[in-house]
């Protein structure tokens, strides 16, 4: 098994106790000593969950949205000395291995940040997802000015340096299409990974709506405006 005590992943959690402790077992038992869950004013018992299964927690006492909770988490792992700092979703859609696959490519010095894609082998990913989520590519590309197959992605990962870098400032859904935008500005090293999304009804139920795609080009025009 490799050594992945170097690395922190984090995880974003809202109202997700009915995933997010196998999430944090499956990476634990992988070898992921360091899992960070940010439960993001979560209603149910997502942090008690996280908790059990051996994660270390912070709670924000409102939800702040995906951008908030991944800022949080980042500035947290940057704290514990952290390495690699990987981003995950809470709801079981990221297999282990593709975890790993990322891991491996921070590690072996190939890339400063690495953005693991469903699109590069889209089997088994719904057809209007994947509409959606090349829609959201082309957006990103037109707005920033770099391209990448899988802009909407929660598995990422950073090297230390990279992630000291990183300037979030968007709240909710948005901050993907931003981060993508920070590599671009902070001229960092960048790679693609391919990995599968593994859907359920329970992680399509938590995936994005046409409205929240349509708040997020919106979100990003101004964004664009106003800098």
């Amino acid at each position: 098994m490799p050594d992945w005590k170097r690395c922190c992943i984090v995880i974003p959690a809202y109202n997700e106790e009915s995933s997010v402790a196998a999430v944090v077992k499956g990476l634990r038992t992988a070898g992921f000593s360091r899992v960070l869950v940010v439960d993001d004013g979560s209603r149910d018992r997502t942090a008690e969950s996280a908790e059990r299964a051996g994660a270390a927690v912070l709670r924000h006492s409102l939800n702040r949205g995906l951008g908030g909770a991944l800022a949080t988490g980042i500035q947290a792992a940057l704290r514990t000395n952290a390495e690699y700092i990987i981003t995950c979703d809470a709801d079981g859609q990221h297999a282990v291995e593709d975890v790993e696959r990322v891991a491996g490519a921070l590690a072996s010095g190939e890339a400063d940040a690495v953005i693991g894609s469903r699109l590069l082998r889209p089997g088994g990913m719904p057809l209007i997802r994947r509409a959606g989520n090349m829609g959201l590519n082309v957006i990103t590309f037109a707005l920033f000015g770099i391209w990448v197959t899988d802009s909407q992605s929660g598995l990422r990962g950073f090297t230390r340096s990279a992630a000291e870098k990183l300037r979030i400032e968007s709240n909710r859904m948005e901050v993907s299409s931003e981060i993508i935008h920070e590599i671009r500005r902070n001229r960092l090293r960048f790679k693609e990974v391919p990995i599968r999304a593994i859907y359920t009804d329970y992680s399509l139920a938590h995936g994005q709506s046409h409205l929240n795609a349509a708040n997020i080009l919106l979100k990003l025009m101004l964004k664009k405006l106003l800098r």
